[in-house]
């Protein structure tokens, strides 16, 4: 942490069973009185000294009392087809129809949740709302991959060589922490995901996850737009850099805006794997508009692997105070006090695992490399900065902040930034960036601006307000 001051078909929800609920239907005069159905009261009609059993159906109609009565439950036949049989043990409120596919939706929602949801030993309310569950280490998503089944997390791995340790980052930067509590020892905090925030994904089947796209890195694709510093041509084993975090301004829920680190292997095609960590505002995944630590990873272009945080099998967590996917507090200020975030990414050279640091030494946990294919040997690209959706729902351009939403020109305390960016090399040193290039892809709308100096080492400033005169 640093401070640096300045529809288908429909069907009933209950079965109603044959034989609970009639109707007297009048179809002929030929039926005998005993086929005269009652609906759910007792109906007791005397008849005086008359012989019932040669009566045909007619006395049904006999009274005025009971054809009115017959008439008005026809009609309600006719609006209300089914109905309970037991009208005082089921709240009438509860007998509606449900689409089959919408009870098929939330039948699917309730099954990932369940995967997702692991039992936990304790319970931590947030002040923003979240609750973080306290779950037995070995208990957590990605032991559920058939490759992790009976393992548990692994030890620490050797750090890289060179690794600053004036960064120091305390544990308590997010929100859930404020009151003082936390997770065992033996145990990790998990984010907990709620029906609701399944039912905001635009796609329960894809929930967790990046839009399936072609990725490249000098071009926007579906919307997303970008401003980053990007080094390529050689073998890099991880990535490090200290991210400026701020809550930017997102327009709608279907958009979000973050900034990351990506170390990337594999063509821009189905065959890409990216690991990725930084913070992210994204109304849909979270419900609110708090920056949150995130990570992500993918071994075929976002199609069907990988996911956000701990929403599927996958990267495993060691840490057991800090909870991925929670809020971040503080954040920065407009031309006041600045908050930035460290993070390394490094290659176990012993046994091929990726692991994420926070600081000086706050390890989080670990993408196995079985999960990769390219990224099993080495990444050949590492990528920093921001991206933000860009939907045009207005048909104009998004106002969608990046970073603070402040162009690069601003500089310090008013425009966001990456700074002491480095790599890993193929002998686990870390070493300054040789190649460094800057691209946004929208400059009206987002931009960046790159430099170097004793302090920072490898740096740039970048973002923007999205629409603006000259983004229409």
């Amino acid at each position: 942490m640093c401070w640096i001051d300045l529809v288908g078909d429909v069907f009933p929800l209950e079965e109603s069973k044959p034989g609970n609920t009639h109707f007297c239907f009048v179809r002929a005069r030929t039926r005998r009185q005993g086929q005269c159905e009652q609906t759910h009261s007792d109906l007791s009609i005397e008849t005086r000294k008359t012989d019932l059993s040669s009566m045909n159906f007619s006395l049904c109609l006999s009274s005025p009392i009971i054809s009115i009565l017959v008439h008005f439950l026809l009609v309600a036949s006719l609006l209300c087809p089914v109905c309970s049989s037991e009208m005082g043990n089921t709240p009438v409120a509860n007998q509606t129809f449900k689409p089959q596919e919408e009870v098929h939706k939330m039948n699917i929602i309730r099954t990932r949740l369940q995967q997702i949801n692991k039992p936990p030993v304790k319970t931590i309310q947030s002040p923003d709302g979240d609750v973080i569950d306290c779950v037995v280490s070995h208990q957590q998503p990605a032991f559920d991959h058939p490759m992790l089944k009976g393992h548990k997390p692994l030890d620490p791995p050797e750090r890289p060589k060179g690794h600053n340790q004036r960064d120091l980052l305390s544990e308590n930067f997010q929100l859930w922490t404020m009151s003082g509590e936390s997770c065992p020892e033996g145990t990790i905090p998990i984010r907990r995901t709620k029906e609701e925030d399944m039912l905001r994904a635009s796609s329960v089947s894809r929930f967790g996850r990046k839009i399936s796209r072609r990725v490249r890195r000098d071009t926007s694709s579906n919307g997303h737009e970008h401003a980053v510093g990007y080094v390529s041509g050689e073998q890099y084993y991880g990535a490090k850099a200290s991210i400026n975090v701020w809550a930017p301004r997102v327009a709608n829920q279907d958009e979000f805006s973050l900034s990351q680190m990506w170390v990337i292997s594999g063509s821009f095609g189905d065959d890409l794997n990216t690991i990725e960590a930084g913070w992210q505002v994204s109304p849909e995944l979270y419900g609110d508009r708090y920056p949150r630590f995130f990570t992500y990873w993918t071994s075929d272009a976002y199609q069907a692997t990988g996911c956000y945080n701990l929403l599927c099998s996958g990267f495993v967590q060691t840490n057991n105070r800090i909870a991925i996917g929670a809020a971040i507090s503080p954040t920065s200020s407009y031309a006041g006090g600045q908050f930035d975030i460290s993070l390394l990414i490094w290659k176990d050279p012993k046994h091929g695992n990726w692991w994420l640091e926070f600081g000086s030494g706050i390890l989080v946990g670990y993408w196995p490399s079985f999960l990769f294919t390219h990224l099993r040997d080495h990444a050949s690209m590492v990528q920093f900065g921001g991206e933000v959706v860009n939907s045009r729902q207005s048909g104009s351009h998004t106002s969608t902040q990046m970073g603070s939403g402040h162009f690069a020109s601003e500089g310090f305390g008013k425009a966001s930034y990456f700074r002491n960016m480095q790599v890993v090399d193929w002998d686990n040193n870390l070493v300054p960036l040789s190649n460094l290039r800057v691209l946004a892809d929208h400059p009206n709308c987002y931009d960046i601006q790159g430099g170097i100096n004793n302090v920072w080492g490898n740096y740039f400033y970048y973002g923007g307000p999205g629409r603006n005169v000259r983004c229409p």
